[in-house]
């Protein structure tokens, strides 16, 4: 059985996430996929950070939709990184990458990068929000899409298929052996978040799900001998 490993954020437990420094990392590491978030700035830029607002990962204040990219560029993303925008991850590492929009703007302004470039093959794109799985697949035609949840209901696999989501994103700590058998029946692709430990790891397995988001680089090396 495939089973991928993502690098969450790059690799966050050991770098400033979200930061071309962290992507590096993970490449060097050997994660078969590097995820990150998007969001989009005052000026339309496609900023890589997960928060809505600035607080909590750089030395500045306020939402990111209020500052401009040359704003967001004079903050300290940890380590004296920068906010990177999504065209210099692309060009930074060589990896496969997940990029999670958190809206339908985001959608928009990520399709043009993706149709510019060709990426259709090494982007897939993940999404919390249904509307926004559906606008992107809408835009970019054979793009892979990815639906995340942190809490769901029983209609969780219907919603991954109606949204046209080739894989679901689930938080490994709610996920039962039915949701994923579920998925698998319908063709839909399981990967769980976060997995950060050994016992993680081996229910990871124990699941059988098709891969796992990580914090760490150790994940990916143990993922390859766990039973």
């Amino acid at each position: 059985m495939s089973f991928l490993t993502l690098g969450h954020r790059g690799v966050m437990g050991v770098e400033p996430e979200n930061t071309l420094r962290s992507f590096v990392r993970a490449e060097e590491a050997g994660m078969d996929v590097i995820e990150l978030d998007l969001h989009l700035s005052k000026d339309g830029a496609l900023a890589v950070m997960h928060d809505a607002d600035v607080d909590r990962t750089t030395d500045g204040t306020g939402p990111i939709a209020g500052k401009t990219l040359a704003e967001l560029r004079a903050l300290d993303a940890g380590q004296g990184e920068r906010v990177p925008v999504f065209e210099e991850v692309l060009d930074a590492v060589n990896s496969p990458l997940q990029a999670e929009i958190k809206d339908v703007a985001a959608a928009r302004a990520l399709a043009d990068v993706l149709l510019a470039r060709d990426l259709v093959e090494r982007v897939e794109v993940s999404s919390f929000h249904d509307e926004a799985v559906v606008e992107i697949a809408r835009l970019v035609p054979g793009v892979r899409t990815v639906l995340v949840a942190s809490h769901w209901s029983g209609d969780i696999v219907e919603r991954a298929k109606a949204a046209g989501a080739r894989s679901l994103a689930l938080n490994i700590r709610r996920l039962t052996l039915e949701v994923v058998e579920l998925a698998h029946a319908e063709g839909v692709k399981v990967i769980g978040w976060v997995v950060n430990t050994q016992d993680h790891l081996r229910l990871a397995r124990a699941l059988e799900l098709d891969g796992v988001t990580t914090d760490f680089p150790e994940i990916r090396r143990t993922g390859r001998f766990t039973a």
